[in-house]
């Protein structure tokens, strides 16, 4: 750990954080009652004709199938080629969009956002790993991103580790940062050209910025992939106190707020709110899981609570309790 994180915990970051969270990974729940698009799964079952690990069917015969796998008992005694399907599993590829941009480098409890982030990527990571599975990562902040090419490896999960590291602790006001929120659409796209189909991609984000245009994406990759969102968000942001004062910045202006001022305090928590409700809403739209992850609580707990109540399967709405937990 570096200096800097080591005397500011919850502010910073350091490697050997991340490298610990391979524990409580672990104790992440994948049990079968989980729906198959449970975020970080990492493993799916695919149709496979002829010799597998699992038998699922008997179905007719078909042009094209393996005579192998005819079941004779039961061709006789329907007098129609029939044959025996297996379920054969198969590794995937998991892909983390991790933000670490200015938007993140915000907290008024537990944990700054981009901690938040870097923790609940490490857990993905290491849990993947865990199940044999490839992971790789776009990692970006406001001014560049860094790819790790899927592997099936703990070298490539420290590098990832590593990457994030590296741009969480480059974040604070006066170190040269400006906001840019389009760079979440570019991580995105490059996160599209590393997962073309059947990929699980987890998108880590506060989705700052987010347009038209991130739902396209979103919808595209959602098409030929399991997609997850983990919305990051920190519950001062849409629920101010009445009486205080804030300062906004984007790594270079700073302006402060009155948000005592009532009109002031509604208009800031509102906009917030509209902002993570749009994210919400495409669990409903494109049928994909949006998790609140709250930078108030701890992430490890608030991910084994989380797996546990996502919708059963696309297209279903997520559990309002969520939804309201992370608006206030």
């Amino acid at each position: 750990m570096t200096e800097t994180s080591a005397n500011m915990p919850g502010v910073y970051i350091g490697l050997h954080d991340l490298i610990a969270l391979e524990y409580r990974g672990r104790k992440v729940s994948f049990l079968p009652r989980q729906p198959v698009h449970s975020l970080l799964s990492g493993r799916f079952a695919s149709r496979m004709r002829g010799r597998g690990l699992n038998f699922e069917e008997i179905r007719d015969y078909r042009p094209g199938d393996d005579v192998r796998s005819i079941d004779w008992k039961v061709t006789a005694r329907l007098r129609k080629p029939h044959i025996r399907v297996f379920n054969e599993e198969r590794d995937r590829q998991t892909i983390l969009v991790v933000d670490q941009r200015l938007s993140m480098f915000f907290g008024s409890r537990h944990a700054m956002k981009s901690v938040t982030a870097a923790e609940a990527a490490a857990i993905g990571a290491w849990r993947v790993l865990g199940a044999g599975d490839r992971v790789g990562a776009v990692v970006f902040n406001d001014r560049d991103f860094i790819e790790v090419r899927a592997r099936r490896s703990r070298a490539t999960v420290l590098q990832i580790l590593a990457a994030v590291v590296t741009q969480n602790q480059a974040l604070g006001v006066g170190r040269g940062l400006v906001s840019a929120p389009t760079m979440l659409n570019t991580a995105l796209d490059h996160a599209r050209r590393r997962a073309p189909h059947d990929a699980a991609v987890i998108i880590i984000s506060d989705f700052d910025g987010a347009d038209a245009a991130t739902r396209d994406m979103v919808a595209a990759l959602a098409r030929h992939n399991d997609v997850v969102a983990a919305m990051v968000h920190d519950p001062l942001q849409s629920d101010l106190p009445p009486s205080a004062s804030m300062t906004v910045t984007d790594g270079e202006l700073q302006i402060r707020l009155d948000v005592g001022r009532d009109s002031v305090r509604k208009s800031v928590s509102q906009l917030t709110r509209d902002r993570l409700k749009s994210i919400f809403d495409w669990t409903r739209e494109l049928g994909i899981p949006v998790l609140p992850l709250s930078a108030a609580e701890d992430t490890a707990a608030q991910l084994r609570r989380l797996l546990g109540g996502l919708p059963a399967g696309r297209g279903r709405a997520a559990p309002h309790n969520l939804a309201e937990a992370a608006l206030g």
